[in-house]
């Protein structure tokens, strides 16, 4: 009979603790990881349930970039990428697939599709062998899977969402006086952006989508609405991204700049002669911003970045630690932004 007794007493118990191990479940966050490429892009989230999405995966550069996105991955526990978005085929987007690829297991991957411009093609090749028997080419309206969290692909291939999400709509008064520019080259006009939202809390990644295609997003309705947190176009060059009638309508609460200590904020977009410190003030600027981050301090620009506390990485290249950036997001729409480098944390709450 002490077995039989034995059982049941652990069976108590079991029952006992489960609505601790449930409600353990549940307290889990969204966790956002910008992780450090230096100018390039590669953000990494992992969804309440444990299921992530890496958007991008950085330079090449001798698998500097790919090995700083497994080690995020290790710090968030991952044994695999559940899903990967390939935003457009340029080398710091698209570089560090094939080299991640061989450190950690890539489920499921997304892309615009196949034009590619002539310079391009090695990033295009490097992406389909990594991703070309399991991929998805996305359509503005696409829903991509992602457990706990609703990623709605907002612009893809060149077309954009055709009806507002909740939450946008409303006519923007800031079209009728916005500054409007020409297209840029094809890339920037295709790549896939997305909008991640848990509860309150939105997150916009539109990668480099160029200024034009922003305008067209937000004028003369705002199909967005607002977000709580804005992945800065163009790495924070934002002469040829972050309009001002677009980004006043979006209105961030919190700015990730995902820049080089050469690259992006405080600098030129490819192509342009020069760029001014209007970049940094625009952000600053922004109706309602209550947080700036970058992953490097500028030093095409040094007067002008956001608070040192609040910069990932603030040497030159040759000596960067890669220190990334990250979000951890409560059901409750309470979020804290926390910097690698020195544990310094500052907490939100998404309106």
């Amino acid at each position: 009979m002490a077995r039989p007794i034995a059982r049941s007493l652990l069976m108590v118990v079991a029952l006992a603790l489960l609505p601790a191990s449930l409600t353990s479940a549940q307290n889990k966050n969204l966790d956002i990881y910008w992780v450090d490429v230096e100018g390039g892009a590669a953000t990494l989230l992992v969804s309440p349930s444990g299921e992530s999405l890496l958007f991008d995966s950085g330079w090449e550069v001798g698998d500097r970039d790919a090995k700083r996105i497994f080690a995020a991955a290790q710090q968030a526990g991952l044994k695999k990428i559940d899903y990967f978005i390939l935003s457009h085929f340029h080398a710091d987007h698209a570089g560090g697939i094939v080299a991640l690829s061989k450190m950690i297991p890539i489920g499921h991957c997304f892309d615009r599709g196949d034009f590619i411009e002539p310079a391009n093609p090695q990033w295009r090749d490097a992406y389909l062998k990594v991703c070309g028997g399991k991929r998805t080419i996305l359509h503005p309206g696409d829903k991509i899977p992602l457990k706990d969290v609703k990623i709605d692909v907002v612009a893809s291939n060149g077309q954009l969402l055709a009806k507002p999400l909740a939450g946008g709509g409303g006519a923007n008064a800031l079209c009728a006086t916005a500054e409007n520019k020409p297209k840029d080259v094809p890339e920037n006009q295709l790549m896939v952006g997305a909008l991640f939202t848990y509860g309150r809390f939105k997150f916009l990644d539109l990668a480099d989508l160029d200024w034009e295609k922003e305008m067209e997003l937000t004028c003369p309705v705002n199909r967005l609405g607002q977000v709580t947190i804005w992945q800065a176009g163009r790495h924070g060059a934002l002469d040829g991204a972050g309009a001002p009638g677009f980004l006043y309508a979006i209105k961030p609460q919190v700015v990730v700049v995902n820049n080089g200590p050469r690259k992006g904020l405080g600098g030129p977009s490819p192509g342009q002669q020069k760029a001014a410190s209007v970049h940094y003030e625009r952000i600053a600027k922004t109706p309602g911003i209550e947080g700036i981050w970058q992953g490097h301090r500028s030093l095409l620009d040094p007067e002008h970045n956001t608070a040192e506390d609040q910069i990932a990485n603030l040497e030159d290249t040759a000596d960067c630690k890669g220190h990334w950036i990250k979000a951890s997001v409560e059901r409750d729409g309470k979020f804290s932004v926390t910097n690698s480098r020195n544990g310094m944390s500052k907490t939100y709450t998404a309106r």
